[in-house]
């Protein structure tokens, strides 16, 4: 039985290895959402590879606000910058308002609404030089609902 066990062991931890590998790792991934501690939103991890032969990961941050509903906003940690926003439904459709550089603030509160274009093509990969878009984030929502602060 200790021995069967041990092999069950050696074969999950084989797999796992094998999973995390890099040339065959994911190019971008999200994470799960979670409440942030001390403000009223949720957030998610957007994690990317600027190009195939990245070892390990960046992050950027997807970001739903209650007092901003129907949208993710992106938000860039290394500039403090937000970048765009995406429809929250989008029926998988590539949907996508990429902000001009001028209109990249640090809060979201100071971008007017005005300054997000009309839904267009999926951006680049951050980063990228190969064309490669990004993906949209998984069409869940926060499941605990964040009360509107007024």
């Amino acid at each position: 039985m200790t021995k069967r066990i041990g092999m069950v062991l050696a074969v999950i931890l084989t797999l796992t290895a094998a999973s995390t590998a890099g040339p065959h790792s994911p190019r971008q991934f999200f994470g799960g959402w979670q409440k942030h501690k001390q403000h009223n939103y949720h957030f998610r991890t957007f994690n990317y590879k600027p190009h195939d032969k990245f070892a390990g990961y960046k992050h950027h941050y997807v970001i739903n606000f209650p007092h901003k509903p129907g949208h993710n906003y992106f938000y860039n940690p290394y500039t403090k910058q937000y970048w765009g926003r995406c429809p929250t439904k989008t029926d998988g459709k590539p949907q996508y308002s990429l902000l001009a550089e001028k209109d990249r603030k640090g809060k979201i509160d100071e971008i007017p609404e005005s300054a997000f274009p009309k839904p267009g093509p999926l951006p680049p990969i951050p980063e990228s030089d190969d064309g490669a878009t990004i993906d949209l984030p998984p069409d869940d929502l926060p499941e605990e609902p964040t009360p509107v602060e007024k």
